[in-house]
């Protein structure tokens, strides 16, 4: 480049010939359409000294119909799958010029629903057909009276939840019809997503694009850059290798029984390698790991059917195909009935029983068909059957992941991940029943073996972010495992402040989970307090809630002085019972009336003081 006739300052040219040898022709056209985009945004806001330049009114009807279009995401989600697939939006909306608010729905600022231009909408269902707790404020803030009307506003939801619950995607679909019934026009339909959400919600934020796109193909005319083509933007930061969509295959390094002999439980601490990886993690989020199908079940599916194993089927909508076998094994979910595949089942059949149970006023009926069976009772039960096993497993889901609390701190071990893993066995309709991924742990994985997992980010479930707060942490059985997490980091960091530990199980003698160290760390200090309740150690049970009732006024203090409350395990039961326990303290405690009692705990979840990792 030379000099002369040049705008530029000759250390400017320098630097210009010192990069343009080095740019690939592709690098160089994407160089001058983001150079070109940003002239057209026009120069630096003029001082205030500067005379103001009077528009035309057609100059401002170009202005607003090239102006570059606002989107904000806003996610609600229980264990971080809605965030994300969020952030993962906003990545590839960026790559195409636009620019993208990224918000979890209670940190969103309501008084800012008004200026929306574009929303995205991404929130989980909980339980039966619940808010997730990050949604609930926003959740009731739209549905109350102050929620603006929103005719401005184009917006598109993608509700994600699981088939196996009654009210499936309720809480995506409930914003849906509030934010229509407010005025909003919606941008591209809403969808739907089971528990194997990946290639709808591809579907979703492809349609969102597009129709992002057409938006400004219509309203950008006379724009100086071509229609139909946003602005382009510097590259993202690179993505870990390793996700969701392409999981790591973690070396087991351990694998050993938590419970001692005689227990009627078996918890596994699971030991895994993250080294070459990238994964990284923190204390609160999860594991998320990909598991088979236990081998025995899938052959006993296959005889009852009298299948080919060796019989090709296709897996998915772009045509790969596995073995009969081997799809069952690693890529079906065969072990959790749902409506909608009963409803799909149904067309291969004539079996009127079957028809009948999916009738209008049989959901008592089907509820209590689906809890605790598979799909080897339903081709026992409501056969013959049509057609042959490809017309089978094209009506069946992809297994999806488990979801497992991380019991390690990276700082205390370094390239590795810790789990609690407790087996799920029972008897349920004449056979034993095994979970999928816990079975898996407990019989069929071993030291040196292999398991696909990913890191699954919790936003939700963090510690303070100052060392000096208190903490109070509720984990009983497996629920421990965060807190494991918590305290390890807390040790490495020499956090000062004050924490307190409450942990149940069945048996002091052999269900009293990583006893040892625990111990250790109240010896040394790293934890303040524990407080232990084994339920079946005495006649009359006791349990978590009845030990923080027990030190009911000195919860109550630590409250006061700014504890961080954090809940982990069983959400029917003991999550509830253990907040049921909370307003008791701040009733008896407090003197105050039970409604005071529930807005003193909403408070404290909006500031981020009262946590839960529950399932």
């Amino acid at each position: 480049m030379q000099v002369t006739n040049s705008p530029f300052s000759q250390e400017q040219v320098d630097l210009l010939n010192q990069l343009l040898p080095t740019l690939t022709e592709n690098q160089k056209i994407w160089l001058s359409g983001y150079l070109a985009s940003q002239a057209s945004a026009g120069a630096a806001p003029a001082t205030a000294e500067a005379p103001a330049v009077q528009e035309t009114p057609a100059q401002q009807a170009e202005q607003a119909e090239t102006a570059s279009k606002e989107v904000t995401i806003l996610f609600g989600s229980q264990t971080g799958n809605g965030q994300m697939i969020a952030e993962d939006s906003s990545r590839r909306l960026k790559d195409h010029g636009y620019n993208v608010t990224v918000s979890s729905m209670d940190d969103f600022k309501t008084k800012n629903m008004k200026k929306i231009e574009n929303l995205l909408v991404i929130v989980s269902t909980h339980g039966e057909g619940d808010p997730p707790d990050n949604a609930l404020s926003f959740y009731e803030f739209l549905h109350g009276r102050k929620a603006p009307k929103l005719e401005d506003a184009r917006f598109s939801v993608l509700a994600l939840g699981d088939t196996s619950y009654e009210h499936f995607c309720q809480t995506g679909k409930d914003l849906d019809q509030r934010i229509e019934n407010l005025g909003g026009a919606r941008l591209y339909p809403r969808v739907d997503c089971d528990v194997d959400f990946d290639d709808d919600a591809e579907e979703w934020i492809q349609g969102v694009l597009s129709s992002l796109n057409e938006l400004q193909e219509e309203t950008a005319q006379a724009a100086a850059a071509p229609a139909g083509a946003a602005a382009p933007t510097a590259p993202t930061a690179e993505q870990p290798a390793y996700s969701r969509t392409n999981p790591f295959r973690a070396e087991i390094l351990e694998n050993i029984n938590l419970n001692g002999r005689g227990s009627a439980k078996e918890t596994r601490h699971v030991e895994l390698s993250l080294e070459g990886s990238g994964l990284t993690f923190e204390p609160g989020d999860s594991l998320g790991m990909f598991p088979e199908n236990d081998p025995l079940l899938v052959d006993q599916l296959i005889r009852e059917m009298d299948w080919n194993p060796e019989e090709t089927v296709v897996l998915n909508k772009q045509g790969d195909i596995r073995s009969l076998r081997e799809a069952l094994l690693s890529h079906f979910e065969i072990t959790v009935l749902t409506k909608p595949l009963l409803e799909k089942m149904s067309k291969l059949t004539n079996n009127e029983k079957l028809q009948e149970l999916l009738e209008t006023g049989q959901a008592d009926e089907l509820r209590t068909y689906l809890e605790g069976r598979d799909l080897l009772d339903l081709l026992k039960d409501y056969g013959p059957w049509q057609g042959g096993a490809a017309d089978v497993v094209g009506n069946l889901r992809k297994i999806p992941p488990r979801l497992y609390s991380i019991a390690s701190s990276p700082s205390a071990n370094p390239d590795e991940v810790h789990l609690t893993v407790g087996a799920v066995r029972y008897d349920a309709h004449g056979r034993p029943r095994t979970g999928v991924c816990s079975g898996q742990c407990a019989e069929r994985t071993e030291p040196g073996d292999t398991l696909p997992i990913y890191i699954q980010h919790n936003p939700n479930f963090k510690l303070p972010e100052n060392p000096s707060a208190p903490v109070i942490m509720v984990g009983p059985g497996t629920g421990i495992a965060p807190f494991r997490s918590f305290v390890e980091e807390r040790e490495e960091v020499e956090a000062d402040g004050k924490s307190w530990l409450f942990f149940g199980d069945q048996h002091f003698r052999t269900d009293f989970l990583y006893q040892t160290e625990w111990q250790q760390w109240l010896e040394d200090g790293s934890l303040s307090k524990m407080d232990v309740a084994f339920s079946r150690d005495n006649e009359e049970k006791v349990y978590v809630q009845h030990r923080i009732l027990e030190n009911s006024g000195e919860v109550y203090q630590w409250l006061q002085d700014g504890a961080f409350l954090y809940i982990c395990g069983d959400e029917k039961r003991m999550a509830h019972d253990v907040h049921e326990a909370l307003v008791t303290v701040l009733e008896n405690e407090g003197n105050m009336t039970h409604e005071e009692a529930e807005a003193y705990m909403l408070d404290l979840q909006q500031q981020k003081r009262y946590q839960r990792d529950v399932y």
